[in-house]
């Protein structure tokens, strides 16, 4: 499939109000597909992540995470990250003005880097 159609289904997928309430997404650059983290509270909500039709076809992982069981958490687990590792405080990378770099829009529909920025 196109990159332009995986990016569509893709988001698609991350507004379907039938799942759980999606958290993050994001495209691949290199291949057409994407990541979504989803907030799966119950075992019915699990059950729902694999078997979505939207992505018959597609790899399809389903992984509970460690300490990122809810929005906040999965927020929080950001922060320490940061922190923890790297020295760097969360709440400051949220208000620096970075430059863009390439154009994602362009590059969500190719799921290729743009090398013209």
């Amino acid at each position: 499939m196109t990159a332009t159609e995986a990016n569509r289904r893709l988001n698609e997928l991350a507004a379907d109000k039938e799942l759980p309430l999606a958290v993050f997404h994001d495209h691949f650059i290199g291949r057409p597909g994407g990541v979504v983290i989803f907030f799966a509270e119950t075992p019915e909500e699990r059950a729902a992540l694999e078997s979505p039709a939207l992505l018959d076809g597609w790899e399809v992982e389903v992984r509970p995470l460690v300490f990122s069981r809810n929005p906040a958490a999965f927020d929080e687990q950001i922060s320490f990250t940061l922190r923890q590792y790297r020295g760097m405080d969360w709440e400051t990378l949220q208000r620096e003005q970075r430059p863009s770099y390439g154009d994602p829009g362009r590059e969500a529909e190719t799921a290729s880097e743009d090398a013209d920025q």
